[in-house]
Parts: structure tokens; sequence; C-alpha cells
């Protein structure tokens, strides 16, 4: 019984794919991300992009961990700027000094995708989660409010961008990292998303790219 209740929060959580819905991308129109990516054996390495795989077994799913690593980048932008690449499915933290932090990530499904510019407005612990109308409209089951836990669709920890929806944030999901899954979120590995929490300071740049 206890399997068959964990497989329906798991059922459940794979629906809340809308967690994301934006109001409008920050400085920039919504635009569909066309390209669609294929599983690379190296995708740990800098550039590389491709979903993670998983296998669903009877005891659960295993999947691969897309590690995060100190990259060589060179960019003119200041320390502290947080770059995404949803081609590359890679957020680079800039150290400076030609280098950054390279976190696996997953991002908007096609239709969903947005390139632009905006800032770290606020961040969040566990943070609890109320769908929009959008979202309702296309599940009507869920749940009107969800506080912030282990089963939360934002996961450990959340980055607000702007005065949108948008976020970056984990995930109880990790298993789809690297694939186009989302309403136009960023989403990381729990580990990842406290790391990043972690470094990422309010009124940071975040710049978004296809």
């Amino acid at each position: 019984m206890r399997f068959s209740v964990g497989l329906l929060a798991v059922i459940i959580t794979s629906s809340l794919l809308g967690a994301c819905a934006s109001n409008g991308a920050p400085e920039a129109a919504q635009a569909s991300a066309s390209e669609k990516s294929k599983r690379n054996g190296q995708s740990s390495q800098s550039g590389q992009s491709g979903q993670a795989w998983s296998v669903q077994t009877p005891f659960g799913i295993v999947y691969e961990r897309i590690p995060s690593q100190e990259v060589d980048y060179p960019s003119t932008r200041p320390a502290g700027t947080i770059v995404v690449s949803t081609s590359k499915r890679r957020l680079y933290y800039v150290l400076g000094g030609g280098k950054a932090i390279q976190y696996g990530i997953a991002v908007g499904m096609e239709g969903y995708g947005w390139a632009g510019v905006s800032t770290v407005s606020a961040k969040r612990e566990w943070p609890d989660w109320t769908p929009t109308p959008n979202i309702m409209t296309r599940f009507p089951n869920l749940p009107r409010h969800m506080a912030g836990g282990p089963d939360n669709p934002l996961g450990a920890r959340a980055l607000y961008l702007g005065g949108t929806l948008y976020r970056i944030h984990g995930t109880n999901e990790p298993w789809k990292l690297g694939g186009g899954v989302s309403s136009g979120c960023i989403r990381l590995s729990n580990d990842d998303i406290v790391d990043l929490y972690n470094r990422a300071k309010i009124g940071a740049t975040v710049v978004v790219q296809q």
C-alpha cells in the first residue's frame, strides 16, 4: 500500500508541469524553444546537453545525475551574474576570472521557452506553491495551495525573477533534468539549487539565452 501511495504521489507531481506558468517573460516576449536535445554519453561535460537517462524499476526510478562543476567561462559579465543557456540545458553562476559554476537544468517545454534579462527579486527556502488560475483550469484536481516540503514541485529553494511568476527552483523530479519539461521556470536538483541559493544575491542579474 505504501508503494501505491508513493506511485500516486509521483503521478500527481508529474502533472504539475504548469507550476511556473508566467504573466510574461522578463523584458522579452515568450518564444518557443524549438531545439530538441538528445542524450549524450558525455552529458556531464561543459557545453553538453541532453536529458538525463532514467529507468523505472519496481523499487523506484534510477536516473543519471548531472553533476555541477567549475568550468572555464570567459565572460565580461561581473561575478555573481547568473546565465541560463536553455539550448545547452545548463546554468552558469559567474565567478569571475574566466570561471563559472555550471549546473544541469530543466527548462520550458516547447511553447513555453523564453529569453530575456531579469534580476533576483526574492529568495525562499522550501517555498509554498499556489497554482495560477491557468494551471487550475488545466489541472482542476490540484490543491489550491501546497506548503513547502519534499513533495512540493518547487523543491528545496527558489529564486524569484523580477515581478514575474518565473523562478529558478529545485525539483522533486531530478530524473527530468536536461529536458524541456516546465512551463518556463528553470529547474535544478535540490542539492544544486541549495548551492546556487547560497551564492546568489538579491538584485543579481539573470540572463536567459536560447
